[in-house]
């Protein structure tokens, strides 16, 4: 029996030397079938960008560096499900960011009927820390959000806790091997969220937590929320580097202020600073999160008024117009020489059709000269 493509998903996210951002390209180069770059030989392989003679020998030789009959077993006797970037429940926002886990381990429910928040900081956390995060994680998962965290000690351990305590939802994202508890103190935590949630994570059965493990399991964490909470943190470390991730992706970064002689409070104090939403009650978070959505909603509406006008505008165009336009929507940007050679047409001739799809609001001229579309087609 031949593979299937979850197999051939799992057995890739088990290869060593091979990580997301390659695994991407991968698939990109070969039409999204796992199936098939398994079954490449190394020469094809090393075609893709940036794979060279080792990764290229690592898939080809991934019979001997993955027992798939083995982590099959391991699945079944530890109730964990992997789920590849095509399943149902793979989370939609993790998704779309460049650099995805190809796919996840997961022990409980990720059904993601709802949104998600992410909470963040310091293992050494003081009190206060702890009880806000508590406080905070438990009145969001009262009103429908789901907390993700990383399980660890200190803010982490409290969020999921506070969400727990509502009988809310909560995910933690692993650092390590689904089949490791760490920290191993968080063990009924563990089996907690396993049973209203879900634990889960991208490496494998086995996989030991290291320098290199915790800041690829930030990156899930910001990359599924839809906002990030940075609750005590120093100016370096894990949660500095989560809000990047957040930032780079798209999602709001929240931070709660400390106090100014506090180690704990300099990073979110630096976030501050920065322009990150500072945050003293749940309702500024929610708040934001419902400016940003009023935001979408109204650019959507305008973005299909405009789309709606440049369908009618579109209907009437000369033979010239109409390519000039079929090359805008290929190209983002032309000028007038470069319409004029590609379509082998006279320069005047690409000029007057470029005048002609600007003066119809179909295009505008910018500063450079170049003509680019008003709305994508």
């Amino acid at each position: 029996m031949g593979l299937t493509v979850e197999d051939a998903y799992m057995i890739l996210n088990a290869l060593p030397h091979v990580g997301p951002v390659t695994l991407q390209r991968l698939l990109e180069s070969f039409e999204g079938d796992p199936v098939a770059i398994l079954q490449a030989n190394q020469k094809r392989l090393e075609k893709v960008h940036d794979v060279g003679p080792v990764i290229a020998q690592t898939i080809c030789g991934w019979k001997g560096l993955v027992d798939l009959d083995e982590q099959k077993r391991k699945l079944s006797a530890s109730g964990v499900v992997f789920l590849s970037r095509d399943h149902a429940d793979y989370p939609v926002l993790l998704r779309e960011i460049y650099d995805a886990p190809i796919g996840l381990y997961c022990k409980g429910s990720l059904k993601m009927d709802t949104p998600c928040i992410g909470f963040v900081g310091t293992r050494r956390a003081t009190l206060y820390g702890t009880s806000i995060a508590k406080k905070m994680s438990s009145e969001l998962a009262r009103r429908g959000y789901c907390v993700v965290s990383g399980m660890a000690r200190g803010i982490d351990t409290s969020a999921h806790r506070g969400a727990l305590e509502s009988d809310g939802k909560t995910v933690a994202v692993l650092g390590c091997g689904i089949d490791i508890v760490y920290p191993p103190e968080n063990y009924d935590l563990y089996r907690d969220i396993a049973v209203s949630g879900a634990v889960i994570s991208e490496f494998p059965f086995g996989r030991r937590a290291d320098k290199q493990t915790f800041p690829m399991r930030n990156r899930i964490i910001a990359g599924m929320c839809k906002g990030i909470v940075i609750v005590e943190s120093g100016l370096e470390g894990g949660s500095m580097i989560t809000a990047r991730f957040a930032a780079e992706q798209g999602r709001h970064v929240f931070a709660i202020p400390g106090r100014i002689d506090q180690e704990s409070s300099r990073g979110c104090h630096a976030l501050i600073r920065e322009g990150v939403t500072l945050v003293t009650c749940v309702e500024d978070i929610l708040e934001e999160l419902d400016i940003y959505f009023q935001r979408e909603l109204l650019f959507e509406e305008q973005n299909d008024i405009k789309k709606s006008a440049l369908a009618l505008a579109t209907s009437n165009l000369s033979e010239d117009e109409r390519a000039v336009l079929n090359l805008l929507t290929g190209s983002g940007a032309l000028s007038v020489d470069t319409t004029s050679v590609t379509l082998n047409m006279p320069p005047n001739r690409a000029a007057g059709a470029l005048l002609m799809l600007e003066l119809k609001k179909i295009s505008a001229k910018r500063a450079d000269g170049k003509y680019e579309l008003l709305v994508k087609l």
